[in-house]
């Protein structure tokens, strides 16, 4: 880790978002106190550990005092989207004709990146960026959250994931100094999450890549970073070159109660199994095991499909079902789009 060498540039930073809010260069005493770990037992023992890992204690401390509670973050925690609404209303959010324009023009722009990625990890363009459409559009609504604000927030004052978002704390940290970025500066979503792709910071330590050799992995500015990126989270996450993500199905009026529906794990229930439920596949399929998928629709009717391993990889990246069906209407769209085009 380069923390000693980052120190003198992040201290002396003021992130330009501050003084054009009218935010002063030091926090107030409320803020100073609420993550200072001389006050604090639980955070005086979190930093022991970390420092003991051999972060510099002054950094981590230096960061932490200009850290401040966020009461929103935990609100939003309560009320994410996947929770919360059904296929039909999610689908409306992602799925559109603006959308989908807008994931085209992202792709042509950047054509020689997403043909790079497709060479190299296997995922086609479509689906790499209809992840960056779905999480940023394309990095026009990269968050509004300070990222040190509600990690911290998220990490002592969650009920019941603070260990994961103390962990997500230290990776932050990590990349800001080690890049020379002001732990200060980045904004993200109010769970941390970063850049066009909205990478945790351990996702963000473990698969963002230098994609275009500039000597710096950055999915805040970069987009061709980011889509390389995209492209090695899935591959790190099994994509399976040219295989199938979704298979339609058809089925009975109502969802049966013997089949365990949206379950975002690797494939996990036979085509007997489904078949002997009265869900039968469209076409000839090439597999042992589907994640079996019921979609509800405006009209009170469901869809079904039937998810492969790659739908299943699409879940690593967010733990929904909703999401991945999201992610793989939009990149259907998108290549519908491109073809057409390319008529």
């Amino acid at each position: 880790m380069k923390w000693k060498s980052a120190r003198s540039h992040w201290r002396g930073f003021v992130p330009a978002a501050l003084l054009l809010c009218g935010v002063g260069l030091f926090p107030s005493a409320h803020a100073a106190e609420e993550f200072d770990p001389a006050s604090h037992a639980d955070i005086r023992k979190w930093v022991d550990g970390v420092s003991g890992d051999g972060i510099s204690r002054d950094d981590v401390t230096q960061a932490l005092r200009h850290a401040q509670f966020r009461q929103e973050v935990l609100d939003a925690m309560q009320g994410a989207a996947e929770r919360r609404l059904s296929w039909h209303e999610y689908r409306d959010i992602f799925v559109q004709p603006k959308r989908i324009q807008e994931g085209v023009a992202f792709i042509r722009e950047h054509r020689d990146a997403f043909a790079r990625a497709e060479r190299e990890y296997g995922v086609p363009p479509a689906y790499i960026a209809a992840i960056i459409g779905v999480e940023t559009r394309y990095g026009q609504h990269k968050g509004r959250h300070r990222v040190l604000d509600s990690l911290a927030t998220l990490a002592f004052h969650h009920p019941s994931r603070g260990e994961f978002f103390r962990g997500e704390l230290a990776a932050f940290l990590e990349i800001t100094l080690d890049q020379g970025i002001s732990p200060e500066a980045p904004k993200g979503s109010y769970a941390g999450a970063m850049g066009y792709p909205q990478f945790i910071p351990t996702s963000y330590r473990a698969y963002a890549v230098d994609f275009d050799d500039d000597g710096r992995r950055d999915l805040w500015d970069d987009p061709v970073d980011a889509i390389g990126s995209v492209g090695n989270y899935f591959a790190e996450h099994g994509w399976r070159r040219g295989a199938p993500v979704v298979t339609p199905a058809d089925g009975p009026e109502t969802p049966p109660q013997t089949i365990d529906f949206n379950r975002t794990r690797a494939p996990y229930m036979t085509l007997a199994a489904l078949a002997d439920a009265g869900i039968q596949p469209r076409g000839e399929l090439d597999a042992s095991h589907v994640i079996p998928l019921s979609l509800a629709l405006e009209s009170g009717d469901y869809r079904y499909a039937l998810g492969h391993e790659n739908f299943y990889v699409i879940t690593r990246y967010n733990h929904s079902y909703l999401y991945a069906m999201a992610v793989t209407e939009l990149a259907a769209d998108i290549q519908a789009l491109l073809d057409k085009d390319d008529a």
